[in-house]
């Protein structure tokens, strides 16, 4: 007598488990540091000052008169802000059915929506993108990190920087081995000018090259027991000759820049934030947008740096 096998049986149930797994990644580092303002028209303006160069000079013969004073004007500094959206719709039915990993399609879909903003802006605010002001039918764009950075620079050959701050883009240069000493002028550069950056943002090819950097701090945890102690996240903290550099690897910003970060002068504007609209119905189905207006507040460029032009694989 044959043995009756699943091969020829009829009404077996389907082995779904009641999960979904998605490994795209979600962090957005220089989103998620950056102090959070609030625009209120489409051009978010701002203003930044320095002191006067510092002199040995100074000295006044006793009872003198006054010298007049020479007084210089703040710099009025602007950025366009940026419309972001995504879209989701949803036929009924879908909604209704019974649905493996999710109970509402409408839910999961504004969670992935959401996320996938994110990811874009983070995207936008670390590319060369210059502001622009648009049009009715052109889309406003704001200014993005590398617009603004023009006085504490390093770039290959044939590389440079913004002419306008904000306005322009920069021009990539030819690329170039990542070393500690470039790292090490740049922080220089921003103490000189002000700055005490505290992170060194940078894609995950790069953050390998600093791990072989001399200046790197070895961080440990004391294991239980007499076990020796562990070293982790050797490549997590730089010690320069100013201040203490997080290393954060970013997924989303180019290969080729290493970005040093002072998080006290730069800024997210917000116009609209974040917020769910449901479309008007036209039929069997439920649609929905979500909206962001946002701009970079760049409040003083000279605080941050950027070593330009880098090529992980050498």
């Amino acid at each position: 007598m044959p043995t009756f096998t699943a091969h020829t049986a009829i009404g077996q149930r389907e082995d779904l488990i009641d999960v979904i797994y998605d490994i795209s990644p979600t962090e957005t580092p220089i989103m998620s540091t950056l102090a959070r303002t609030k625009a209120t028209a489409v051009f978010h303006e701002w203003q930044s000052d320095s002191l006067a160069a510092a002199t040995s000079a100074n000295a006044a013969v006793e009872g003198a008169d006054a010298v007049s004073a020479t007084l210089s004007p703040t710099t009025r500094l602007g950025n366009y802000t940026q419309i972001v959206q995504k879209t989701i719709q949803i036929s009924n039915t879908l909604e209704a059915v019974n649905k493996a990993g999710r109970r509402s399609e409408k839910a999961y879909a504004l969670s992935k929506a959401a996320a996938e903003l994110k990811r874009d802006m983070e995207t936008i605010i670390t590319a060369n993108q210059g502001r622009d002001a648009g049009s009715s039918t052109t889309a406003r764009k704001l200014g993005a990190i590398l617009s603004w950075i023009k006085t504490n620079t390093s770039k290959g050959t044939s590389g440079t920087d913004p002419t306008t701050i904000g306005v322009s883009t920069r021009s990539d240069g030819a690329t170039r081995t990542f070393t500690e000493q470039l790292l090490k002028d740049e922080v220089a550069a921003a103490f000189e000018s002000g700055g005490n950056p505290t992170m060194l943002v940078l894609g995950s090819g790069l953050k390998q090259k600093v791990s072989s950097f001399a200046g790197i701090a070895a961080q440990r945890y004391m294991a239980p027991g007499d076990q020796p102690t562990t070293i982790i996240g050797a490549a997590d903290v730089y010690m320069s000759d100013f201040s203490t550099l997080s290393v954060v690897p970013d997924r989303f910003m180019r290969t080729r820049d290493a970005l040093l970060i002072d998080p006290e002068y730069a800024a997210l504007a917000y116009l609209r934030p974040f917020a769910t609209t449901d479309l008007a119905k036209v039929g069997d189905s439920e649609k929905t947008q979500i909206v962001c207006e946002f701009t970079f507040e760049m409040r003083n460029e000279a605080a941050h740096a950027i070593v330009a032009d880098l090529n992980p694989a050498l």
